[in-house]
Order: C-alpha cells, then sequence, then structure tokens
C-alpha cells in the first residue's frame, strides 16, 4: 500500500463500497459467485459493503464481522428472466430511457445489460454523493461508468477475462452465415467494453493468463492491471470422511451448453471411459434437449449415464462433489476455474484441461491433478480412467490439492487484497479526480 493511500484513508477506517453486478445470481455463472463471496469477506474484514445488483439478484451471505452488508436493486426489464426469456413488457413498465434502450437492443438481437446497468447504476451513485469511498464494477464495462470521478467516485473494476474470448469461441463453432450474424450481433456490446477498459485506471483480474488477454483484446496497459486471485470457501468446501465415494462417479460444472465449457468434448470421454470400465457423469447445470451436448448425448446412447442436478443447495453441492471419485474441468478456456478450485478444496482428484488460466488454480501435472489438452477426448478418457482405476492416486492428488488451495486461493485472501486496491485507488489516479472534482474529503 502506497503512503498516499494511507494519508488519505487511514488504514483503520473501514471502507464504504459500492460494489455493482449488471446479474447476480450465484448459480448462473463465475460473476454471481464472485460478488456473493467477496461481499462477505470484505465485510468480515470490518468494510461496510452495498450490493448494487441486477436480475437476477445476487444472493448475498449472513457475515459475522464487523462490517454491514447490504443490497441495492437496480432493476432492469428484466427480458431473459425465466419462464417467459425475450418478452414484451407492459408499457407501464418501461420507467426510463435505459428501458427503451434495453428492450429496442433485445429485439435487434444484442445484449443490451452491460450498458443499461450502468446507466441505471450511474444514476443511483449521482444521487448518493459521498455515501461511498470506492466504486467496484464487476465486469459491466458500461458506458455510464466512465467519468465516475467526477461525482466523487475512484472507480475499481474487475474483469473475469475479456468476453471477446467467448466471443471467438462461439464464432468458430456458428455454423452458417445466418448464425455468424447473429453471433456478431449478440457480441455487440464488446466494442463498449473494450473503449471503456481503455480508460479505466484500475483493472483486478482474477490470473494471469486474464491479464495477458486483457491487454491483448480490450488494450489495458499492462500496468494498469492487477492480478487479485480469487479461490475456494474453504470452510463450505472441505474433506468429509462420513460422505462416501460413489464407485464410477464424475462430476463437472457447466452453467451453460455453449462451447467455451467444452462438456460435449466430456460426453465423448465418458463413452470411451465406459468401454473399460462403468463409470456416470454428474452435471452441475440444467439439461437442455438440444443443442451439441443433448446430440451427443443421444449419439453415443449415454442417456442413462449421464444426469444433470440443477437448482441444489450449497451443501447438496458440496455433498455432490465429496462423493465424486473424479472432478472434471473439460473446459477450452477458463479466466480462472472456480470449479476446479472448489473441488481441489474437499480433497476430490481432478482432472482438467489446459485451456487459459486452469492450470494457474490446478497446479502440476501429476501432482495436484491430471492435465490434459482442451478439445480432446480420448486425453480426456485416458485421464478420468487413470484416477478411477487407482483409488491411492486419488488420494495423494486430492490432498495435495487441498494444499495447493489453502495456500493460494481462499476468499479471505482475496477481500484482504482486493482492500488494499481499493485504498491504492483511492489516493492515485482516478481518486485524486474524485476528490478534485466532488469538493469532499475522505476521512
Amino acid at each position: 500500500m502506497t503512503s498516499a493511500a494511507r494519508d488519505v484513508v487511514p488504514a483503520d477506517r473501514p471502507l464504504r463500497i459500492a460494489l455493482l453486478s449488471y446479474k447476480g445470481n450465484p448459480f448462473c455463472g463465475g460473476q454471481g459467485v464472485y460478488v456473493r463471496h467477496l461481499s462477505r469477506e470484505l465485510a468480515r474484514l470490518g468494510h461496510d459493503v452495498e450490493v448494487l445488483g441486477g436480475q437476477p439478484y445476487p444472493v448475498l451471505d449472513e457475515t459475522d464481522g464487523p462490517g454491514r452488508l447490504t443490497f441495492t436493486e437496480i432493476a432492469s426489464l428484466d427480458l431473459y428472466r425465466q419462464p417467459d426469456p425475450f418478452r414484451n413488457p407492459r408499457l407501464g413498465e418501461y420507467r426510463s430511457v435505459a428501458d427503451v434502450v434495453e428492450y429496442a437492443t433485445m429485439r435487434t438481437g444484442g445484449f443490451p445489460e452491460p450498458l443499461t446497468f450502468s446507466l441505471r447504476a450511474r444514476r443511483h451513485l449521482a444521487r448518493h454523493r459521498g455515501r461511498y469511498d470506492v466504486v467496484h464494477d464487476n465486469q459491466t464495462l458500461g458506458y455510464g461508468l466512465l467519468g465516475l470521478e467526477r461525482i466523487g467516485f475512484p472507480l475499481v473494476t474487475t474483469v473475469h477475462h475479456p468476453i471477446t474470448v467467448d466471443r471467438a469461441l462461439d464464432l468458430a463453432a456458428a455454423d452458417g452465415l445466418v448464425k455468424q450474424l447473429s453471433v456478431r450481433r449478440w457480441y455487440g456490446f464488446t466494442r463498449m467494453q473494450r473503449r471503456v477498459a481503455q480508460r479505466l485506471d484500475s483493472v483486478l483480474t482474477v490470473s494471469q493468463s486474464s491479464g495477458r488477454e486483457i491487454s491483448e483484446h480490450l488494450g489495458v496497459r499492462p500496468e494498469r492491471v492487477h492480478v487479485v486471485p480469487i479461490g475456494a470457501d474453504t470452510r463450505l468446501w472441505s474433506p468429509d470422511p462420513s460422505v462416501a465415494e460413489v464407485p464410477g462417479r464424475i462430476v463437472t460444472t457447466s452453467s451453460a451448453d455453449v462451447p467455451l465449457k467444452g462438456l460435449v468434448h466430456l460426453i465423448e470421454a465418458l463413452a470411451k471411459v465406459r468401454t473399460e470400465r462403468d463409470a456416470h457423469l454428474v452435471v452441475v447445470g440444467r439439461r437442455r434437449e438440444d443443442g451439441p451436448v443433448a446430440e451427443a448425448i443421444r449419439r453415443l446412447g449415454l442417456e442413462q449415464a449421464v444426469e444433470f442436478r440443477g437448482g441444489i443447495s450449497d451443501a447438496e453441492l458440496v455433498d455432490l462433489v465429496r462423493s465424486s471419485e473424479v472432478a472434471c474441468v473439460p473446459s477450452l478456456y477458463e479466466g480462472f476455474s472456480l470449479p476446479a478450485a472448489e473441488a481441489m478444496a474437499t480433497g476430490t482428484p481432478l482432472v482438467s484441461t489446459t485451456g487459459g488460466a486452469i492450470p494457474e488454480v490446478s497446479g502440476p501435472d501429476g501432482e495436484t491433478c491430471l492435465a490434459v489438452p482442451p478439445a480432446d477426448p480420448g486425453a480426456l478418457a485416458a485421464a478420468l480412467g487413470r484416477l478411477l482405476d487407482d483409488p491411492d492416486l486419488r488420494r495423494r492428488m486430492g490432498a495435495a490439492g487441498r494444499e495447493r488451495v489453502l495456500a493460494h486461493f481462499t476468499w479471505e485472501r482475496a477481500a484482504e487484497l482486493t482492500a488494499e486496491r481499493y485504498r491504492e485507488a483511492i489516493a492515485t489516479g482516478a481518486g485524486q479526480r474524485a476528490r478534485a472534482g466532488a469538493g469532499w474529503r475522505y476521512v
């Protein structure tokens, strides 16, 4: 921490933090998990955290620390909600220009939420000048967040990984010109995110791999990118010898049926594994009746060997992982990989690909995991079979994996490092402009 940071906000004075997330449900992807666990640990450190979130709204934990943790709705039209996604809102639901922009963008095939949430969040912040010491944006990167220092708020932004990576993979998998044009339109918001990212003073990310790609894909200067690894809630994700292993059980997490997650390659690997031994796969996520994964399950005759479980509780999820002989992360790319860290924290041995930042989490091949190339069902099958056939290797690798998580990837450590970045942002760059432009002081 710089001396200037200590002068502006004394180290013993808790911070007042606005944590923004345009979607926050912890069961729909890494952004919701990030908000849930980081906000809890920041409050345990004594900071006051107000989460400003859009639908699906975040689920926040009770905190036993001295800081306060509160939630404020930044409501959208919720156009993608179940059971009526891409709905037509009633006229009385429109309350602002942002609502009109949101609906028009959705109807023309784009994804509006990063832009429209940023506009709504800015309006909220402008009404509450002096209420927060720092604003922390969770990968919105919308135009509404530019120039927040002019109304008194230093800004720190987390980019888990550039969404341009998802765009490239979806384009590569798109079949035909019409589908490619649809993908390009959906990802139109990435142009905005690139422009916004280039104007930020402080960008946090979760891995060295993501840091390099943020500079390459978004054009952010490397000295403005700071790596703060995240991890597992090791009080929840822990070994429990009373939970019996289910023979042949493999578990994986897949929040969406998209090429990025590599689930179709794991399905193909499972078919190979089952030619020599009994094995079955449990997928944490909701099953789709169409798409490449469903087609692969039908083609390979695996309807009775693949089970999908969605909407389960934390305790059920942890016990599911504990009961598995092997956990698998088959992704083509990850900016971090929370499922890898969480499985390792339970002592469940891991098979993972080398896509993106996964090796930074899973560690050395043969020590804390078995690592294979992305999109290689044969290599996945060989690694899964090796672990399924060797109980001693599973025990050794599971124990080594948990030690790695305890040493490097906990939410307590993530919160401490993030708070240091807040104080530096307050003291320098946008923080200085915020104090000069808004005419108020941090005390």
